[in-house]
């Protein structure tokens, strides 16, 4: 099982506004984001985190975020904690049901172990980044500045969390308020240590930044001094409890290119029976999980259900994503995804791509039993939200 251990964090110093500096994680971040936030604060968290963009005019702007890095270490800007510790993030948003929701996690320093190895598991098919941003990145400024987004399959760490622990800070982001605790109490730091490193730990999101930090530990370790790679050996996680009431989980929809839209409507109506649908609405997706259909949009504004055919799936285990890869083997389509019933209906009228289909959000439940049984979903089967931002904490590699 994982080691989840406290850390001396770096965290913006006391009365800093939090909203100012803080930032979406930088996989979700457009170029033009990021700039943005860069011009909002000079102190904003994207001057170490999207270096490529911020430090765009520099000869090396991996080594300019670490300057900055440092900088803002030197003269206050972010102050080091005097102790280990655990730090409790809470969300509190209203979800896409209109239902107001509250989850906690905890950030902390988890286990970096080998592929394959056990403790800290991918739920997901990844495909890889050529990319070797974060990495450069991470030897530039050895730190750790973005979480992995882990879930906890061990039960009861909600309840650890529930007693506050030291305010340091609040910020509400795009309708998401967030507050923040330093958790020193060393009952209850090893309490949550124990607790978190007794199962496996199911990575939600982060899954590219997790293989960064298995790559820079294994650099760490072939270097001259050889060995455990001390600080390189754990990176930073939010860490949550794989239960239902914690979790909030969207559907990524799938759109299409790469083949012509009637053979893709026959090569779908091999597995599924067509209906026609209402147009693309915000409350389509809740009638679709209410019909247990899926929704496929054509060019012309054609709206129709995708209902599944009984035995249509033979050994297909009930994801939406599945039986779409299952019913479209041997096509030449090329799938791309994207966020948003709106959005993925102005994809295919504007012409960017031949169609698109709309899935359900796959249940905690789903996500339970494939954890479980040691699989893994196709890509892009889930998006939990919300996510927490980068800037919180920042984690010092040594």
């Amino acid at each position: 099982m994982p080691r989840f251990e406290p850390f001396r964090a770096l965290r913006y110093a006391s009365g800093t506004s939090l909203e100012a500096v803080l930032a979406p994680p930088y996989d979700v971040l457009s170029a033009d984001d990021a700039r943005a936030l860069a011009a909002q604060d000079p102190h904003n968290v994207v001057h170490v985190d999207v270096p490529l963009v911020v430090h765009a005019s520099a000869r090396d702007p991996y080594e300019a975020a670490a300057a900055v890095l440092r900088r803002w270490v030197a003269i206050g800007v972010l102050v080091r904690d005097a102790d280990p510790a655990f730090t409790i993030h809470r969300m509190r948003f209203v979800d896409d049901t209109g239902t107001p929701r509250e989850t906690v996690g905890v950030l902390g320093a988890l286990e970096v172990v080998d592929e394959g190895a056990g403790g800290v598991l991918p739920h997901e098919r990844t495909t890889p980044k050529a990319s070797t941003d974060r990495l450069d990145l991470t030897r530039a400024t050895r730190a750790n500045l973005s979480p992995v987004w882990g879930l906890a399959l061990v039960r009861g760490l909600t309840d650890a969390l529930a007693d506050p622990g030291e305010p340091v800070g609040t910020a509400t982001l795009d309708g998401v308020t967030h507050l923040v605790e330093r958790l020193t109490d060393a009952d209850r730091v090893a309490a949550v240590s124990a607790l978190v490193g007794s199962d496996d730990v199911l990575v939600a999101d982060g899954h590219h930044r997790y293989a960064v930090a298995r790559a820079f530990r294994d650099e760490v370790r072939a270097g001259p001094d050889g060995g455990p790679a001390a600080g390189a050996e754990v990176t930073l996680a939010y860490v949550g409890e794989l239960t239902a009431d914690q979790l909030a989980i969207a559907a990524i929809h799938r759109v299409y290119r790469g083949i012509g839209f009637p053979a893709l409507r026959s090569a779908l109506a091999r597995s599924f029976v067509l209906s026609p649908a209402p147009q693309p609405a915000p409350g389509l997706v809740a009638e679709m999980v209410d019909r247990g259909a899926l929704v496929l949009l054509g060019p012309g504004g054609s709206s129709e259900w995708l209902t599944p055919r009984p035995g249509a799936f033979p050994d297909v285990r009930a994801l939406d994503g599945a039986y779409l890869e299952h019913a479209l083997v041997g096509t030449t389509v090329e799938v791309g995804y994207q966020h948003g019933v709106l959005d993925a209906a102005h994809a295919v009228a504007s012409g960017a791509v031949t169609a698109a289909v709309l899935i359900r959000p796959t249940s905690v439940a789903e996500v339970l039993r494939t954890a479980r049984e040691g699989l893994l979903m196709p890509p892009k089967s889930t998006f939990f939200t919300p996510k927490p931002p980068t800037g919180l904490v920042i984690r010092e590699i040594g």
